[in-house]
């Protein structure tokens, strides 16, 4: 997720605990979206569907904490 901020998220998942928490349920739920998309986890349509809007709205927190590390550390 963001790979072109690694060294930003690198350092906010040391500097807050909140971000890191994102950071980790947005892997999580990435993770089982892959085991259901390869049958190792049965979801129904709709399961599947929350779990990717989740991580959605999750990328777009963590990518506004991002810029607003990068805006404040500039």
């Amino acid at each position: 997720m963001l790979h072109e901020y690694r060294e930003e998220i690198s350092k906010l998942k040391q500097e807050n605990a909140h971000f890191a928490k994102i950071f980790e349920k947005h892997n999580e739920l990435d993770q089982k979206a892959t085991d259901a998309d390869e049958g190792r986890l049965a979801l129904t349509d709709i399961e599947l569907e929350n779990i990717k809007k989740e991580k959605l709205r999750l990328k777009d927190e963590a990518y506004q904490m991002i810029m607003e590390y990068k805006k404040a550390n500039a």
